[in-house]
């Protein structure tokens, strides 16, 4: 206690004064949460905005898949990307590359608003909180895409049969009106069961890698640490979101070939079938081009897919952060 009392008087209070701490170091702060969960709407106009300029910017890319995948009466020639690309062009024009884009800019916008509010809504219920539950990813993708192929199969119909139709049709309108007076209402959903099915496997790989790989990027790179979504660059998104895409379309081209098949039939030569199903579409294709005929396709499939996907993820991405932080400063007005 004597020895205490000695030290106490030799350094006065008024001598302490604070170590200075290394610039690493910072004390505790507390900021208060701000409720930054995005309202149905929101989701919806966000998913519309990334739809849209997806499509549209890949359009040309869309227009030679295609047109090499679609099965003529006559035996098939293998067609390259190049070849595809060259022919379009030297026989219709540049202009042709973006025949029918009105059709997908009336399909897209409304399809991708039900499947990313499906999306993220049926993630929330079924994640039971973890954010990295794939299963969950899974599920919620297959709910979403069947919600949205029931919106965008009919206007994906006109689309590609204003890509191959070559003057066949006068424009969108003129396809819808005669696709439903000469073959009726069902003509529109002529694909959908592919399209499900396709769409399906499609979604659940696409959202399952998509969650993965952006959950490792924000692992690896040192200022994505915290692990805050509003902190995430552009960049992840779209390396994400390209992977995503790239795999999934590889994965499920067969089934996309069918699906061509089906909303092409009776249009410039295109084999019409008398039924919807799968297998006798897929039996008619072996048979007439073996089976790399249910691949053609895959390459301009997966170069459509994976800058596709990274630039709807990033665009939706942002939308969406852009609506937090509007949620953010209303909340603290």
């Amino acid at each position: 206690m004597a020895t205490e009392a000695t030290t106490a008087s030799k350094f006065p209070e008024s001598d302490l004064r604070p170590i200075p701490q290394p610039p690493d170091f910072h004390p505790a702060i507390v900021v208060p949460a701000q409720n930054t969960t995005l309202r149905f709407w929101q989701l919806m106009v966000a998913g519309s905005i990334a739809g849209s300029v997806e499509h549209m910017t890949m359009f040309p890319v869309d227009t030679v898949k295609t047109h090499m995948q679609a099965l003529r009466s006559c035996p098939i020639k293998p067609v390259g990307l190049r070849q595809a690309f060259r022919s379009i062009i030297k026989t219709d024009g540049p202009s042709a590359l973006y025949r029918g884009i009105w059709a997908m800019g009336l399909g897209a916008g409304p399809a991708h608003a039900v499947y990313f509010s499906f999306y993220e809504v049926s993630k929330k219920f079924l994640s039971g909180g973890n954010p990295n539950n794939s299963a969950a990813h899974a599920i919620s993708g297959i709910f979403a895409t069947i919600s949205s192929d029931a919106v965008f199969t009919p206007m994906d119909m006109v689309k590609q049969r204003l890509q191959i139709g070559n003057g066949t049709y006068k424009g969108v309108w003129d396809c819808i009106s005669r696709v439903m007076r000469e073959e009726g209402f069902g003509a529109f959903y002529a694909s959908y069961r592919t399209t499900v099915l396709m769409n399906a496997p499609f979604t659940a790989v696409h959202f399952t890698t998509y969650e993965a790989v952006k959950k490792g990027l924000r692992e690896m790179l040192p200022e994505h640490a915290g692990g805050e979504e509003d902190e995430e660059g552009w960049l992840v998104y779209a390396t994400a979101g390209a992977a995503a895409g790239g795999l999934a379309a590889v994965v499920t081209t067969p089934l996309d070939v069918v699906k061509t098949q089906l909303q092409c039939q009776g249009v410039c030569g295109c084999d019409r079938f008398k039924t919807s199903s799968i297998s006798d579409v897929f039996r008619t294709i072996v048979k007439k081009d073996g089976y790399r005929g249910v691949a053609r396709g895959w390459l301009p499939r997966m170069l459509f897919h994976a800058p596709a996907a990274a630039i709807c993820w990033s665009t939706y991405e942002t939308v969406k952060s852009f609506f937090g932080d509007l949620n953010g400063e209303s909340n603290v007005a």
